[in-house]
C-alpha cells in the first residue's frame, strides 16, 4: 500500500497526520485511545488526532 501524506501536525513522522492510500481510503496516525468502554474487533484500533488536523485538511481541500 502507498501512503502520501497530506496533513501532520510536525515533519517527524512521530505525531498525528492524515494519510490517502493508493486504494481511495485514508489512514490516521494518532495516539491509541485506552479506557473507553467500547468493543473494538482486535484487528482495529482507535486514534485520537486533534479536531484542527480534519479541518485544516478540509480547508485545503486534501481530502
Amino acid at each position: 500500500m502507498k501512503l502520501t501524506r497530506l496533513v501532520g501536525e510536525c515533519t517527524k513522522g512521530d505525531c498525528p497526520t492524515i494519510y490517502a492510500t493508493d486504494r481511495g481510503t485514508l489512514v490516521v496516525q494518532g495516539r491509541r485511545v485506552e479506557g473507553h468502554r467500547l468493543r473494538v474487533p482486535g484487528h482495529e484500533t482507535l486514534v485520537e488526532i486533534p479536531a484542527d488536523l480534519i479541518r485544516k485538511a478540509v480547508r485545503d481541500n486534501l481530502v
